[in-house]
C-alpha cells in the first residue's frame, strides 16, 4: 500500500492528515487520488459510505485550488447539510499547514440565508453546498460559478434519492463546460447512471471499491428477533445493560425516531435525536451535546445522521432494518472508529430472518443470534 506522499499529495496535506491520525490510504483514496491529482479530467467514483470519500476527493480538489486566485475554483455538492458541514470541517483540517489560506464555506437550508450571502462576498475558494440552497443563492446572484474548474457530486444516489435531480441539473447546466466532474456515489441505480452518461465523459476513469471490503472487521454484528411490540422494553433493557456506553439509534422514518424519542426520555434515559423535521438549529444543538458527552443517546434516521463522526461510539441499534444495504454499512461504521471495537445490534422481526441472511451474504459479515 502507498503513502499519500508516494500518491503525490504535498507535504503540507501530508502534515495534516498524520495529525488527524490519517497514516495509509484507503483503497478508494489509493485509486482515486493519483488519477485526479494528473489534472483535468472527469471521475467516477464508486465506494461505501466510510470508506474515505472525502479525503478521495477533498485532497485533490484543495490540491488544484490556486489560492492567489479570488474567485470560485471548487463546488462540492452534498445531499444533507450535516454531510456537508462535515466535508467542510474535513477540507479545512486539511489545509491546516498550507502556506497560503484556502477560503472554504459551507451553505445549506436552514441557516440565515443574509448570513451566508455575506460570507460569500469574501474571497471564497471552495463552496461546498446542498443543492436547494445553492439554487436560491444562485437565483440571487450571490455566487458566480462559472470561473469552477472541479464540480463534485457526493453521495450521488442519495441526492437523487431525495429529490434534487431537477436542482443538480440546473446547477450543472449553469457551470462553464470547461469544468471537470467528479461524481462519487454507494450505488449506481438507473438514475445515477443516467446522470453519468449526461454529464461525464465517456472516456472518464472509473474506480470501484466493493461493499465486501469495507466492512469495519473490529464490529460485532448481532441480532435479537422480536415482535414490534416488544422493540421499547428492548431498548430500555439494552440501554441499562450498556450502562455508561455511548450509541446510536437508528429508525427508518422521522416519526419513528421522534415518537422512540419521546419515549426513552420518559424513561429517564439522557437523549436526543436528529431527524429532517427539525430545524438546523435543533439539529445542531443534538449533534453538539452528543460530542460533547452532554447527552449518551442519540435516535436518528439514516438521512439526517450523515453527518454523525464521533470517534466514541460504543454501539449502534437498529430499531428497525433500512431498506437499503448501504445504509447498514453506513450506520454501523458510525461505531468502531479510530481502531476502537463496536456492537451493531438488530431489533429483527420474524419475517426479517432474509434480510438478515442478505446482508451477511453481500457484505461477508456473520450475526450472532442473541438469546432472550
Amino acid at each position: 500500500m502507498a503513502t499519500f506522499k508516494e500518491l503525490g499529495v504535498s507535504k503540507a496535506i501530508c502534515e495534516s492528515l498524520e495529525e488527524m491520525g490519517i497514516v495509509k490510504p484507503t483503497e478508494i483514496q489509493e485509486s482515486a487520488i493519483p488519477i485526479l491529482l494528473q489534472g483535468k479530467t472527469d471521475f467516477v467514483g464508486q465506494a461505501q459510505t466510510g470508506t474515505g470519500k472525502t479525503a478521495a476527493f477533498g485532497i485533490p480538489a484543495l490540491l488544484a485550488v490556486d489560492p492567489m486566485l479570488k474567485h470560485t475554483q471548487v463546488l462540492i455538492l452534498s445531499p444533507t447539510r450535516e454531510l456537508g458541514q462535515q466535508i467542510g470541517k474535513q477540507l479545512f483540517k486539511y489545509t491546516k499547514h498550507c502556506n497560503q489560506k484556502i477560503f472554504i464555506e459551507v451553505v445549506f437550508g436552514g441557516a440565515h440565508i443574509g448570513q451566508q450571502m455575506e460570507r460569500l462576498r469574501r474571497p471564497t475558494h471552495v463552496i461546498v453546498a446542498t443543492p436547494g440552497r445553492l439554487m436560491d443563492l444562485l437565483e440571487r446572484k450571490a455566487i458566480d460559478l462559472s470561473k469552477i474548474k472541479v464540480l463534485i457530486l457526493d453521495e450521488a444516489d442519495e441526492m437523487l434519492r431525495m429529490g434534487f435531480r431537477q436542482d443538480v441539473d440546473k446547477i450543472l447546466l449553469q457551470t462553464d463546460g470547461a469544468r471537470n466532474t467528479w461524481l462519487f456515489s454507494a450505488t449506481m441505480p438507473e438514475n445515477v447512471l443516467e446522470m453519468v452518461k449526461m454529464y461525464i465523459s465517456a472516456d472518464a476513469p472509473k474506480v470501484q471499491v466493493a461493499a465486501k471490503k469495507v466492512i469495519n472487521k473490529n464490529i460485532e454484528h448481532q441480532f435479537l428477533v422480536c415482535t414490534i411490540e416488544e422493540k421499547v422494553r428492548l431498548v430500555y433493557q439494552f440501554l441499562r445493560d450498556q450502562g455508561k456506553a455511548r450509541g446510536v439509534i437508528f429508525c427508518k422514518t422521522k416519526a419513528g425516531a421522534q415518537k422512540l424519542v419521546d419515549q426513552i426520555k420518559a424513561a429517564d434515559f439522557s437523549v436526543d435525536t436528529i431527524h429532517g423535521d427539525l430545524t438546523q438549529k435543533e439539529r445542531d444543538k443534538a449533534l453538539r451535546a452528543f460530542r460533547n458527552k452532554t447527552i449518551q443517546v442519540l435516535v436518528a434516521t439514516d438521512v439526517a445522521a450523515r453527518g454523525i463522526d464521533v470517534e466514541d461510539i460504543a454501539y449502534v441499534l437498529h430499531y428497525q432494518l433500512p431498506e437499503e444495504l448501504e445504509n447498514y454499512t453506513h450506520r454501523s461504521g458510525r461505531t468502531a472508529r479510530a481502531g476502537r471495537r463496536g456492537l451493531s445490534v438488530v431489533l429483527a422481526l420474524v419475517t426479517e430472518m432474509p434480510k438478515i441472511k442478505k446482508i451477511e451474504e453481500q457484505l461477508g459479515i456473520s450475526f450472532q443470534k442473541l438469546k432472550r
